[in-house]
């Protein structure tokens, strides 16, 4: 026999009984069938009856019948489909559930199936199930298919409003088998519960949560080793029927939190500050204090029994994302652990909480990305075309949830559309660097990271705030990794300190592993004596384009046009470029170094910087008879122009040097980049590193491999 219970959605209109009829018919055995109040009606009894009868007319053979006659578990036996209204008999005792109007008819079916020793109790309702957690809330969470009735009556008593808990006492005893089911999809699977703990990899079944908390503190240092302090506070609670869902005490003694709805809030600090006058009046206790605007989370699952590391991932997870504990409980059972934090904070927890465990189909990771230019606009078009084949290779999703470019920014929890992104930042939002950065952080959106391709100081500013509410950073701005020493320096502690990444690989050698190289030499207890590098890819180029037919200012514009120097190609011909480089390179090498402690030795006089862009451009053919000479002279000596990073045990140099043929940069083609270093395990042959060092698509594919870091996918 089993005992079906539908909600009130399912009796709303004619074409859900009509299916409520269907999933009737289907079984062939005897059914008891419990009917609910239609919602807000006046009179629930009389509701439940009346869905009753139209359920019972709608069914071939349907007896309607009372709940007593199956309360006492002696049914007429003739009887295939009876049709029972949802509602507790007068003077049938039921326990001291307080609320049982708000679920009577669940209640009712599972008293029923213990009755009568049912095969199983369904639940028919509007919902699929039991799901991972708030559906509205976490985009990514599903149905949970198996579940214990510990794990069901934890999820119930904090925030999962599925069925009525207590409803699950009386199958419980009988090791009923309920299950909760959606009579819209008749044929999903639903949500069993049994006393069975379900197999399978994870450890956690679910997150359930509530909002609109508060907690309620007593402090005080003689509350330390006193016989019967909590008796007197719950006591106190409980005759004015405060509810304490949450409560924690430090292991001193002196300090009580106890969580509570906000609505008891006030209530509950006028009964502890009148049961605790006389000490609060003393001194001896602090007066009670209430902490407002919190939410609950609890984490729930039989097979966190035993299993090391949960609560240390769970809340490494959340600090990562800058999501603060106030309170926190656990007990023996290890089946929940429940937590308070800021309310604002909680979609993102439940998020960061949903993706660490793996609970969702895919890890997600979500992107701003400033600057569209040359890298920016490449790198999203990396994305669209590597963003399914990451999902289904690597279960690895990527949303690109904010686009900015100077002054427009669009932004969207849900994802971009990365193919029509600039049609929609010409009707976006209005941005200053402070807006963006108000808009960033105000989505207070999980597994963050803001990817910034500008070469601007005002954006590179705004790292330390990312970095602060738990956003990590991606960047292939130099400025701020070759600014003032303790500005980069309190930006990598920063970053360590907050449990993000700050990564920057791009700042030299396009996609080269130079700096990734360099951190695990130095990490692994190597140390770099001796740097000698080609770091611009610009001057490269143009010192490897540059002949007979080619002259020097024809070579700066051909690097401009093919996108390999900066828009103003000054700052490449200046050395700013490569000493930047060179100063990230030796911060990152253990040395302090600073821009002004580099000798720059330039081969363009100082009249060249000191004008306008287009007065630049006029002047520069001038130097091609100059450079014509020297590349005759050099070409016969069998030597090529390098411009030449140097770091000799921390005295750092760049210079345009003349390269014989015998040595490794004397080969570099193109606009490739070129470093050998020198450390005490690689001595006597320096480890080389080379390849592409500029070009949109490859510095766009090296900031994408360090979102990729973050993602830790290999």
């Amino acid at each position: 026999m089993k005992v079906l219970k539908f909600g009130s959605s399912a009796l709303s209109t004619p074409d859900n009984v009509s299916r409520v009829k269907t999933i009737i018919e289907k079984y062939d055995g005897p059914v008891v069938v419990v009917t609910a109040a239609s919602d807000g009606a006046p009179n629930a009894i009389e509701s439940a009856k009346e869905n009753a009868k139209t359920v019972q007319a709608s069914v071939d053979g349907a007896i309607l019948c009372n709940p007593q006659d199956f309360l006492s578990g002696h049914p007429d036996p003739h009887i295939r489909v009876a049709i029972v209204p949802g509602f507790i008999p007068d003077g049938f005792k039921v326990g001291e559930f307080d609320d049982l109007d708000k679920g009577r008819a669940d209640y009712l079916a599972s008293l029923i199936a213990s009755s009568m020793d049912a095969d199983s109790l369904e639940i028919w309702t509007d919902n699929d199930g039991f799901m991972t957690a708030d559906p509205e809330a976490v985009k990514t969470a599903y149905v949970i298919k198996e579940m214990t009735y510990r794990e069901a009556m934890e999820l119930c008593n904090f925030g999962s409003k599925v069925i009525y808990s207590p409803a699950l006492y009386p199958v419980l005893a009988k090791k009923i088998p309920l299950v909760v089911k959606n009579f819209l999809k008749p044929d999903s699977s639903g949500t069993t519960i049994s006393d069975k703990v379900a197999s399978g990899e994870k450890t956690i079944r679910g997150i359930s949560s509530i909002d609109n908390v508060s907690l309620v503190t007593l402090t005080g240092t003689s509350l330390a080793g006193i016989i019967g302090v909590d008796c007197r506070i719950f006591t106190a609670l409980a005759l004015e029927r405060v509810s304490a869902f949450l409560v924690t005490q430090s292991a001193s003694e002196t300090g009580v939190s106890i969580g509570v709805s906000s609505q008891d809030a006030e209530r509950a600090k006028a009964v502890l500050d009148g049961a605790f006058y006389k000490e609060i009046s003393s001194g001896a206790i602090l007066p009670v204090n209430v902490r407002n605007g919190l939410a609950a989370v609890s984490v729930i699952g039989d097979n966190m029994k035993g299993a090391t590391g949960i609560a240390g991932k769970l809340f490494s997870a959340l600090g990562r994302d800058s999501i603060n504990i106030r309170a926190l409980a656990q007990d023996d059972t290890e089946s929940n652990i429940s937590f308070l934090i800021d309310k604002d904070q909680l979609h993102k927890a439940l998020n960061v909480i949903h993706d660490s465990f793996f609970l969702s189909e895919y890890q997600e990771l979500n992107l701003f990305i400033c600057g569209i230019g040359t890298v920016g606009s490449k790198l999203i078009e990396q994305i669209a075309c590597q963003k399914e084949k990451l999902m289904k290779d690597r279960n690895l999703k990527i949303n690109v949830v904010g686009i900015a470019r100077s002054v427009k920014g669009i932004f969207n929890r849900d994802g971009l559309d990365l193919n029509s992104y600039r049609e929609e930042l010409k009707n976006g939002v209005d941005l200053t660097p402070e807006k963006m950065k108000e808009a960033v952080i105000g989505m207070n959106i999980f597994n963050s990271v803001f990817v910034d391709c500008t070469a601007s100081a005002d954006v590179a500013a705004l790292y330390e705030d990312f970095f602060n509410h738990g956003i990590s950073v991606v960047a292939a701005n130099k400025i701020a990794a070759s600014s003032d020493y303790s500005n980069y320096r309190k930006l990598k502690d920063t970053a360590r300190r907050r449990g993000v990444k700050y990564l920057f690989e791009t700042n030299v050698g396009a996609g080269l592993p130079i700096i990734g190289t360099i951190n695990d030499l130095c990490n692994s207890g190597d140390r770099i004596l001796k740097m000698e590098a080609v770091l611009s890819g610009t001057l490269n180029f143009i010192f490897n384009t540059i002949s007979e037919d080619i002259p020097f200012s024809k070579a700066v514009r051909m690097a401009k046009e093919q996108g390999f120097s900066e828009p103003d190609p000054r700052i490449d011909l200046s050395g700013k470029d490569v000493i930047r480089k060179l100063v990230i390179l030796s911060r990152e090498a253990g040395y302090q170094v600073s821009q002004n402690d580099v000798k720059a030795n330039l081969f363009i006089p100082d009249a060249f910087f000191d004008c306008s862009i287009e007065e630049f451009w006029e002047k520069l053919p001038s130097l091609d008879e100059e450079f014509e000479r020297g590349r005759k002279r050099l070409e016969s000596e069998g030597k090529r122009w390098r411009f030449v990073a140097k770091n000799d045990n921390g005295e750092c140099s760049v210079s345009l040097q003349e390269i014989p043929m015998q040595h490794s940069f004397y080969v570099l083609d193109g606009s490739n980049n070129i470093i050998l270093l020198t450390t005490e395990r690689y001595n006597r042959h320096p480890m080389l590193i080379q390849g592409y060092g500029a070009g949109a698509s490859v510095t766009a594919a090296g900031v994408f491999a360090d979102i990729m870091s973050i993602a830790n996918i290999r």
